[in-house]
């Protein structure tokens, strides 16, 4: 350690005020944020400057730097004491197309200097494939089959290595849908008016969620109680098929339920990114995420996070 730094720990008590930088401080970024204790300066990575005001409004230290851009983030360095990191990979990558570069550089400037203790890594429940509706707990095989479940897969590897080499206590959480009726996109209302189809029974799948406020209550129970370099799948107790899940929503909204249309068809009517979703079918076993991180949901159903 550089003669110029002094462990957290051995500093009085009056000077302790424990640094957590967010990178990728979005809306999970910024709820997270909120949650955090008082004693807690938060910092985020942000490369808009038009997101400076408010993030200074909501009490966080704006930090300017893109993860695109190694040299930009060198300033990092040493400067938290834990991070979480909620950035997806990018795109299209400009190297190997199932490597994360994002992921890559952020850890190489985290060890430069002393590394956080903690680091917590938003991960997708994408990486398990497609299940069949099988239940899925987290010592399942990874089967992803698309290129963006593929840089996670890398971006999961790259964090535990860093937890095992430098002896971060890391935590990675497997996210499904994100959904919260304050939350951008976080509802299927704009779907719903769209009438875009959705599967025929036989031909369903079953989808997993989480409400935005209860994933941010998981990502502080990793930070604070997260053992090392463990995967927890941050899921809700539902257990819907897509079709239901809309169906479900828009009868809360008083909209008309979307078409059923079998498979074959969507195939003709639906674009890529959707259809790629309608072809993986699991349940989340969420049972280590409230056990191990104790994390009690306040929205247990989407039945119960739609309505709030």
């Amino acid at each position: 350690m550089p003669s110029n730094q002094t462990p957290l720990g051995a500093l009085p008590g009056r000077f302790r005020r424990l640094r957590v930088l967010i990178a990728g401080c979005g809306d999970v970024g910024l709820r997270t944020a909120r949650a955090l204790p008082p004693r807690v300066r938060v910092l985020a990575l942000t490369s808009s400057p038009e997101r400076v005001p408010a993030l200074r409004a909501a009490g966080i230290v704006p930090l300017r730097g893109n993860l695109d851009e190694r040299a930009s983030l060198v300033r990092l360095a040493g400067l938290a004491h834990r991070v979480v990191h909620l950035a997806p990979p990018p795109p299209d990558a400009a190297e190997a197309w199932w490597r994360d570069p994002r992921t890559r550089d952020l850890l190489r400037v985290l060890r430069l200097r002393e590394p956080p203790q903690v680091l917590v890594y938003a991960s997708t429940s994408g990486v398990y494939g497609d299940c069949a509706g099988e239940r899925v707990a987290e010592e399942r095989v990874l089967s992803p089959r698309t290129p963006r479940a593929q840089r996670r897969v890398d971006a999961e590897r790259q964090v535990r290595f860093f937890g095992r080499g430098t002896g971060a206590r890391t935590s990675v959480l497997r996210i499904p849908g994100i959904y919260a009726p304050d939350r951008a996109g976080g509802t299927p209302r704009e779907r719903l008016l769209r009438g875009t189809p959705v599967l025929v029974p036989e031909d369903d799948v079953y989808t997993n969620h989480i409400h935005a406020d209860d994933l941010a209550r998981a990502v502080l129970a990793a930070l604070w109680r997260g053992r090392p370099q463990r995967v927890y799948n941050a899921s809700d107790d539902s257990e819907l098929k897509m079709g239901d899940y809309f169906d479900l929503a828009a009868d809360l909204y008083g909209l008309p339920r979307p078409p059923r249309v079998p498979r074959h068809t969507a195939q003709e009517q639906l674009p890529l990114v959707v259809l790629s979703f309608m072809g993986e079918s699991r349940r989340l076993d969420n049972t280590r995420m409230k056990k191990e991180l104790r994390v009690r949901l306040r929205h247990a159903t989407v039945d119960s996070g739609l309505r709030a």
